[in-house]
């Protein structure tokens, strides 16, 4: 099955990022990253968990139908409904449908990456639906019409004198760059949509297959009032989200927030087991789950690449990275960025589509010491960079055939000496036809794309005369 959304080419956007966002990236990240590190730091048993988490993660991957079949059984003992999507059409269809049939012209949304996969805020504004996000960095970019740059902080790239700008334009007031009064005036703007709102919809960050349980994990209140206020309640969730039982959620719940936030256990930690059965209960009327596959199925059929299913959303790896700190979320070009973006877009797309983002990376590693599950990023980001380059059973080459032809010629040439050092004497000339002041601003295809962004050094074939030079003098 082919995942649907939207992809924006990686080159294209890293050709035009705005100075403000690499440094309030890196202002947020490094403040995430310092709050893990000291929670990590109390726990002496913190890589025995992450082993824990890592083997339970890759059980249920190995073995995600039967705890499915028993995650349906579950929901519909506690009395909810369970929907399967195939697609995201199918998902989108679904919620629509469900929104139809009880009349729905006003939703309110908790945080959900599953929903923006499937784009379903936009469907359910062309249905006459309004949709209203109620997490406040979701509540940020979409008053400011864009997508999340950031799986954990959506808004994370933008500053706090911006969102004020922003309040002032969408809002019509006076706004002061102070994240409380920012915040305040937030909280009493959605105030009134939960109490009208027909439907509340949320994603999930796991469904517990033993009780058919919806976990959701926040800091924020908005998430309960919109799964619990409305009569109507629809979460929208990914098949990979499922755990077996609640003696592995307890380990995951700690695993994430300090990997996340660097909490011991996030502000608001929600479980959601079907609908209200009296009148006296907090929770909606009805409860729908609709699980989602959009191309999962396809990705765990590759031993090696359904292995990024294992990963619980914390967003460590993009904070660490050095790529996303220095490009920003919307450069990957999805609703999912930084490294396990990188490794999950081009599974679910396909490596035609999103070829680039398993090059978006410097194979450091700092990804992988971080993450709280042990995704294998760098394994994975190889395994899909070997797939562009000469293909598998699961997509053809899709580098193009200049680059590929440039490739060869080089591995070609790093592995011979001789060619090497012939290589390394003629090198400079033919580069000198594009030098200018030392820098080749403007070199030909393929170099075309990295030159047209900055410029590169000019060759020069100084190394091993400095390293002969360097022997000889230190033997003497």
């Amino acid at each position: 099955m082919s995942a649907e959304h939207r992809y924006i080419e990686f080159g294209d956007y890293t050709q035009h990022i705005p100075p403000s966002i690499p440094d309030a990236v890196q202002h947020a990240t490094s403040k995430f990253l310092l709050n893990r590190a000291a929670r990590v730091a109390e726990m002496p048993q913190w890589e025995q968990l992450r082993q824990i988490g890592s083997d339970i993660r890759m059980h249920t991957i190995e073995n995600l139908d039967i705890y499915l079949e028993r995650l349906e059984q579950a929901v519909q003992a506690a009395g909810g409904i369970v929907h399967w999507a195939a697609t995201a059409e199918d998902a989108r269809q679904i919620v629509l449908q469900i929104a139809r049939d009880h009349n729905v012209s006003l939703a309110v949304k908790a945080k959900s990456m599953a929903t923006e996969e499937i784009e379903l805020n936009q469907a359910l504004e062309a249905a006459g639906i309004s949709t209203v996000e109620t997490d406040l960095g979701e509540y940020i970019i979409q008053l400011a019409g864009t997508g999340p740059s950031h799986i954990l902080a959506p808004a994370i790239h933008l500053k706090k004198e911006q969102i004020a700008a922003l309040f002032h334009e969408k809002l019509g007031i006076d706004a002061p760059a102070d994240p409380v009064e920012l915040t305040r005036i937030a909280r009493e703007t959605l105030r009134e949509k939960f109490l009208q709102a027909g439907m509340g919809i949320s994603g999930g960050n796991f469904v517990v297959a033993e009780t058919g349980t919806l976990v959701l994990v926040t800091n924020e209140g908005n998430g309960r009032m919109c799964t619990g206020m409305p009569d109507l309640h629809v979460a929208v969730v990914g098949i990979d989200k499922v755990i077996p039982d609640w003696d592995s959620l307890t380990v995951f719940l700690k695993l994430l927030a300090r990997s996340a936030t660097g909490q011991k256990i996030s502000t608001y930690t929600q479980f959601i087991t079907g609908p209200r059965h009296t009148d006296g209960e907090f929770g909606p009327r009805e409860f729908h789950l609709v699980l989602l596959d959009n191309g999962r199925s396809a990705i765990l059929k590759d031993p090696v690449g359904r292995q990024v299913f294992k990963c619980i959303r914390c967003s460590a790896c993009a904070n660490i990275c050095p790529v996303y700190g220095n490009v920003g979320g919307f450069a990957y070009g999805w609703f999912i960025s930084g490294p396990i973006g990188a490794i999950l877009a081009p599974q679910m797309l396909g490596t035609p589509v999103a070829r680039e983002l398993p090059y978006a990376s410097t194979l450091c590693g700092s990804c992988v010491d971080v993450c709280p599950v042990k995704v294998p990023i760098t394994g994975i980001l190889r395994h899909l960079r070997r797939r562009v380059a000469q293909g598998d059973e699961f997509a053809p080459a899709s580098m193009p055939v200049p680059v590929r032809t440039v490739a060869s010629v080089a591995a070609l040439g790093l592995g011979w000496s001789w060619l090497y050092r012939l290589g390394t004497r003629l090198l400079p000339g033919v580069m000198g036809f594009f030098q200018q002041d030392g820098w080749i601003k403007s070199a030909p295809t393929p170099l075309k794309r990295w030159t047209d962004v900055r410029p590169l050094p000019a060759f020069g074939a100084h190394f091993r005369q400095w390293w002969h030079k360097h022997i000889k003098d230190t033997n003497q």
